[in-house]
Formats: structure tokens, C-alpha cells, sequence
């Protein structure tokens, strides 16, 4: 249908110079372009390029204005034609080669979604992409057994930000979402370093931290990868109370250990987990952007625990890097 829109376009060209320029055969170029996989796409445009050829020769008079089209149509058509090829390596062409890795992505951010959790806890957790882009390098992914007790979440930072560490990310994530909870909490972060290591990437490194939590007790434990530390609100004393945890990044070592820390929940207490973004920038140390999260946590976080995540990134996020925050509170 495209190629016999192309040939009226052409026969207008010739027989109606006046009225149709070779501006015209852009149309069927730009529908082919969302419509045609990457089989049939540059044999469309190089058809239409045909078209405009032939009818171009049989033109007598060219002024500016159809000169000018042809050349608007050439360009376009060109344009059409390099990234035709660019996109059959995916193996489908136009919005459906774009849908399709947008709809991948929402199939893997679904299963990554903190889980619902009973009314005594409260969850909020924010990501940002640097840039805004919609792919990011942190992410999270969470588990909670069948019986409800026991929930799992781990708040990852793979090397890179924005879309240039967005295909690692999502691959990870959906490998670490199917670890977390099918591992006792103690296995998942040497699954994931194992995991990371196979796949043998010029930048194969990533940071975690891993909460494994009681929800009838309050009892937690957590492990880290390099990760910063978690911290920690104590509703009684009012005191924050940095988890520090050993542990190397993820994909380096083999056979690496990752130590835990052992802690409890109390009613009211709350819980951060965090990526570097949050607290670390070229001109402040890890050290005193953490400080400074503490600082102006409590301050945010007097105002109520409800949308508390969201305020603090809104406060101490950068555009310059990605960032994940991850609140827990029990009620």
C-alpha cells in the first residue's frame, strides 16, 4: 500500500508539478518508518528514492522551491535509512522496537515493586534517573515470604547512571529479583556476586545492601557490597544509628564474604537505605553527605513518615547522578 502511495506521489510529480513536490514522498517514508520491521523498511525507502529520482528526470523546469523539497526528501529519507539499520540489531524496527523495550522494562519494574506490607509498617520507596531519563542504574528489588513474615529487599547501584548503565540494570535486576527470597538471606548477596562474575562485563561491578526483615519482631539483618551504610532512626532516644557493614562490591572477587549486622525495629523506629547519590558528590566525602542526610532527615521526617523518601531525595537529590531511597517505618 506504502509503495502505491509513493508511485501516486510520483505520477503527481509529473503530471501535476504545480501542485505535488517531492516533499510529498516524506509520508509514506515517516509511516514506513512506524509501521514496516527492519526487513522491509530501507527496501521501502529506497523504492521511494526511486520514485523521486525518476519523476526529478522527467521534470523540465526546477525553480528553488521543488529543489529545495527534493532535497528535504533525500534528507529524510536518508535519515530514515541509517537508523533502519541501527535498529534491525534489536530485530524490530520503529515504535514496536521501542515499545517493546519499554514494555520489557515495565514487565521487570513490576516484579521489583515493594510488596504490600501490613499496617503496622510503613514503605516508601523513590528512584531517580540522572537526567530524568527513565532508565536508571539503582534499583531495588524485594521479596516477602508466603507467610508474610519475612521480607526481603535489596537496594542496588550498578557502575555507570542514566541509559548508559539502564540495559545492565534491568538485566540485574530481573536476575536478582528471581535470587532474592528463593535463597536464605545469607546466600543471595554470593549468588549475586557469582551471577555478576559469569557475565564477564568490561564495567561488571555493582553495590548493594541487602535488608532481611522480621515482620512480626522487628529483627533485622543486613549485608552489604560496598555499599553505604544503612541508618537507622531510634524513636526512643531519638538518636540515628549508622549500620556499618564490610563487604566488597559485587563482580570483582570471587568467593567473597559479606559480613552482617543484627539489629531490631522498635515501634516508631525508621530505617534508610540509600545509593551513593544521595550523599556523595566530587566535592563532599561519602562521610558528611551521610551527616547531612541525618541532618536534614530529621528534620523532613518531622513533618510525618508519610511520602518522608520523596522529600528527602526532592531536598538532597542531584541531577547528576541517579539516587534510590528506600524508607521503612514501623507504626
Amino acid at each position: 500500500m506504502l509503495t502505491a502511495v509513493a508511485l501516486l506521489i510520483g505520477y503527481g510529480m509529473v503530471g501535476w508539478p504545480e501542485h505535488v513536490t517531492g516533499a510529498a514522498l516524506v509520508v509514506p517514508m515517516v509511516l514506513a518508518n512506524l509501521m514496516l520491521g527492519p526487513r522491509t523498511l530501507p527496501w521501502l525507502v529506497v523504492f521511494t528514492m526511486s520514485v523521486l529520482v525518476f519523476a526529478v528526470s522527467l521534470t523540465d523546469n526546477l525553480d528553488g522551491r521543488r529543489v529545495t523539497s527534493i532535497l528535504v526528501a533525500f534528507l529524510v529519507g536518508l535519515v530514515i535509512l541509517v537508523s533502519s539499520f541501527h535498529r534491525s540489531q534489536l530485530g524490530v524496527a520503529g515504535a514496536r522496537g521501542e515499545s517493546m523495550l519499554v514494555d520489557l522494562r515495565d514487565r521487570i519494574s513490576k516484579q521489583t515493586q515493594i510488596p504490600e506490607l501490613p499496617d503496622r509498617w510503613y514503605v516508601d520507596a523513590v528512584m531517580r534517573s540522572a537526567g530524568g531519563s527513565s532508565f536508571a542504574g539503582d534499583f531495588f528489588v524485594a521479596s516477602q515470604a508466603n507467610d508474610g513474615r519475612l521480607l526481603e529487599v535489596a537496594v542496588v547501584d550498578v557502575s555507570g547512571k542514566g541509559e548508559q548503565a539502564g540495559t545492565r540494570s534491568l538485566l540485574l535486576s530481573g536476575a536478582f529479583g528471581g535470587l532474592l527470597g528463593a535463597l536464605p538471606a545469607g546466600s543471595f548477596l554470593p549468588a549475586a556476586n557469582e551471577y555478576l562474575l559469569r557475565q564477564d562485563w568490561s564495567e561488571g561491578f555493582a553495590s548493594a545492601v541487602h535488608l532481611s526483615l522480621d515482620l512480626d519482631t522487628g529483627d533485622f539483618e543486613i549485608r552489604s557490597a560496598g555499599h553505604p551504610p544503612a541508618v537507622q532512626l531510634m524513636a526512643g532516644s531519638g538518636r540515628w544509628v549508622t549500620h556499618e557493614v564490610e563487604g566488597p562490591v559485587l563482580g570483582l572477587i570471587k568467593h567473597a564474604e559479606f559480613h552482617v549486622v543484627a539489629g531490631k525495629l522498635q515501634v516508631g523506629d525508621a530505617l534508610l537505605l540509600f545509593t551513593d547519590g544521595l550523599v556523595e558528590t566530587p566535592q563532599r566525602d561519602i562521610s558528611l553527605g551521610i551527616d547531612k542526610l541525618v541532618g536534614r532527615g530529621e528534620r523532613l521526617l518531622n513533618r510525618g513518615f508519610e511520602g518522608g523518601a520523596r522529600r528527602i531525595v526532592d531536598d538532597l537529590g542531584s541531577a547528576d547522578d541517579d539516587q534510590a531511597l528506600l524508607l521503612l517505618h514501623r507504626r
